[in-house]
């Protein structure tokens, strides 16, 4: 099925604000990057469309590789199944409360692979596709480091319930997945290398361990984008799944992923006030526009809520306070001349929760709006 775009032919001046702004030419480069990684690594990019939750920058993403994609809502599983997309994982510990939707929608892919961490999960599956006569791909979920979900890949428990998936009738068990998210805590490229390395040597392990135990594992799959960066090598594992490489944000340029120039999304903004007194200026682009993430604080304690673009001015200011529609922009007295009606652009901290925020797209390349693109939002489809 195809997923209509709205062709168009628009100065950014004349887009009403706030919008979100999608940088063609950087989206390519950063697409391009992490193609080259996967390449690399030798292992098959499954790239997390959280991130963007849009099926035209998903085709752009998957050229050239397996096809596979990672979704983080059930309402995204179901757009881009829609959208012709045959092989999905769902990474997210399965909510019991969806098992019956996600049945029907496994019926219209190739494969859609369900999370469980927990035998609590492992028994409603296997109930439901008794009732049902359906059988769920599976991949148990551990804890690399985390300590979000997942179980001790250490632990005997863990084991166990990797024999229990391989022997059960009514699921078929594909592998072993992880996340590195502690490596957003990290400070430095040498902790950056020492969480990757964890998450490969602690997924891989616990692979052998079930292949010790008569399990037969398929997928080891790991990633995030900022491990993915600095993986030096990655045996053992087939697939990773990096999600915020085609956009970035203000958080992986303050952890040293990659350079503000690398950021594809921006948010455009009007000035609503101008306030010298205060060295501040009032854009209508606020926490339900940027969202409420404070960025990287442990490396930058100042660094506000997003790093905002005057057209003129070399340095960024930043967004010192956001209310539900107000963002209040210090640093007036370093930007010249600037006026009630002029327009910013906000990069953001958190790309993944800005593009939540907003239906769609708008697509420039050399400074105009080519193309507006729908975004796959909430949790229902």
């Amino acid at each position: 099925m195809s997923v209509p775009s709205k062709r168009c032919d628009v100065l950014l001046p004349e887009l009403s604000t706030p919008a979100a702004l999608l940088d063609l030419e950087k989206l390519e480069r950063n697409l391009g990057w992490m193609a080259a990684r996967a390449k690399q690594l030798d292992v098959r990019l499954r790239p997390h469309i959280k991130t963007h939750k849009s099926v035209h920058v998903g085709r752009l993403q998957t050229r050239g590789q397996h096809g596979g994609i990672t979704v983080s809502t059930f309402a995204e599983a179901s757009a881009f199944a829609d959208a012709g997309f045959r092989d999905i994982t769902w990474a997210l510990p399965i909510p019991l409360s969806r098992v019956a939707e996600v049945a029907s929608l496994s019926t219209r892919v190739d494969r859609l692979h369900l999370l469980v961490d927990h035998p609590d999960a492992v028994e409603a599956l296997e109930a439901h596709g008794r009732s049902c006569g359906v059988t769920f791909d599976v991949l148990l979920k551990i804890d690399c480091g985390n300590h979000r979900a997942g179980v001790d890949p250490r632990s005997e428990n863990a084991v166990e319930l990797g024999r229990r998936l391989a022997s059960s009738v009514h699921l078929r068990f594909r592998g072993v997945l992880a996340h590195g998210g502690h490596a957003y805590a990290c400070t430095t490229r040498d902790q950056l290398e020492r969480v990757a390395q964890q998450e490969r040597d602690e997924t891989v392990g616990f692979a052998e361990r079930l292949r010790a135990a008569g399990v037969e594992v398929e997928t080891v799959s790991v990633g995030s984008t900022p491990t993915m960066a600095v993986a030096r090598a990655l045996p053992g594992v087939t697939e990773i799944r990096p999600g915020n490489y085609a956009l970035f944000d203000v958080f992986q340029a303050t952890l040293g992923v990659c350079t503000l120039d690398d950021v594809a999304l921006s948010v455009l903004a009007t000035v609503v006030g101008v306030y010298p007194d205060r060295d501040t200026l009032v854009i209508d682009a606020g926490g339900l526009a940027l969202s409420l993430d404070p960025g990287a604080m442990h490396i930058d304690r100042d660094g506000g809520f997003g790093r905002v673009s005057v057209p003129g001015v070399a340095s960024m200011l930043r967004v010192r306070s956001l209310s539900q529609e107000h963002g209040v922009v210090e640093g007036l007295g370093r930007a010249g001349a600037v006026r009630v009606g002029d327009r910013v652009r906000v990069l953001p901290n958190h790309a993944c929760m800005t593009a939540a925020m907003f239906s769609e797209f708008n697509v420039i390349l050399d400074g105009r709006c080519i193309d507006r693109w729908p975004l796959a939002r909430g949790w229902n489809p």
